[in-house]
């Protein structure tokens, strides 16, 4: 059945692809959430393609989308973030990515990250490893404050972390970036090219985070939330650590020290 999933997973992020491909060089409409972040024709599109895919295909499922959601009674949550790094998106700068996830009883169970930029299609099913177009990736072994350490952290407009004060004391053992997309980022990591990634988001935070999780988790890393803990994807998350594995613990003391709202 999980293979079955993950096949679904992979239709709805191609036409994702095809979604953002059709408007990417267009002038696009932009409206704006509460918290300022940027949403567009394209993330509803496809937040709505996918939430009538679900009833079609698995009606008693339900969709937890960054910008839609259809509820059922269900433990099993496709957990969506149509377009991660919308704001790259209408810039046109090639850093955006879908994420989706099957969520079962608060886990993610199947995970999709589809670059639509380099047509990569991140995929992992739980206990049977991550891959990219089907080829088996992996996390490296780097430490922190070893040679080519990266971390990305990324920036929000919220008051949960002091993300210029946790950056000012990372930049002495780890090269800093922030790509714009979480989940672009969190792929680097499977893949072995960073090794770090900071994540502030809290509200419907999950719907970055949730392929991720299982996608690096199973290429050898480590996830957990700002405090070090394990936490649920099928809800709001406390933010997000994602690294290699190594050093993870280190990087969780020293974000508790920037933390503002705990």
């Amino acid at each position: 059945m999980y293979d079955e999933y993950l096949a679904f997973a992979k239709e709805i992020a191609r036409y994702a692809g095809e979604t953002m491909k059709k408007y990417y060089n267009s002038t696009i409409d932009l409206d704006y959430k509460l918290d300022k972040s940027v949403v567009t024709v394209v993330d509803k599109k496809i937040n709505s393609y996918l939430i009538d895919a679900v009833k079609e295909k698995y009606p008693k499922h339900s969709v937890n989308g960054e910008e839609e959601s259809y509820h059922t009674t269900s433990e099993y949550v496709w957990v969506c973030d149509p377009v991660d790094g919308t704001g790259m998106y209408v810039n046109h700068i090639p850093v955006f990515v879908f994420s989706l996830a099957l969520v079962y009883n608060g886990q993610p169970i199947i995970g999709v990250v589809y670059n639509m930029n380099e047509d990569k299609m991140y995929s992992a099913i739980l206990g049977k490893g991550a891959y990219c177009n089907d080829v088996k990736i992996s996390v490296n072994d780097k430490r922190l404050g070893e040679l080519g350490y990266r971390t990305n952290v990324e920036i929000f407009n919220n008051d949960i972390i002091d993300e210029l004060l946790l950056i000012k004391e990372l930049k002495q053992s780890s090269k800093i970036s922030s790509i714009g997309s979480v989940a672009r980022s969190c792929m680097a990591i499977a893949t072995g090219d960073f090794s770090c990634d900071v994540f502030p988001g809290t509200e419907h935070g999950n719907c970055d985070i949730a392929a991720s999780h299982i996608i690096v988790t199973e290429a050898g890393g480590k996830v957990t939330d700002l405090f070090g803990c394990n936490q649920r994807y099928d809800q709001d998350i406390r933010g997000a650590i994602i690294t290699n594995g190594i050093s993870h613990d280190e990087i969780v003391e020293k974000v508790k020290k920037y933390i503002i709202t705990k």
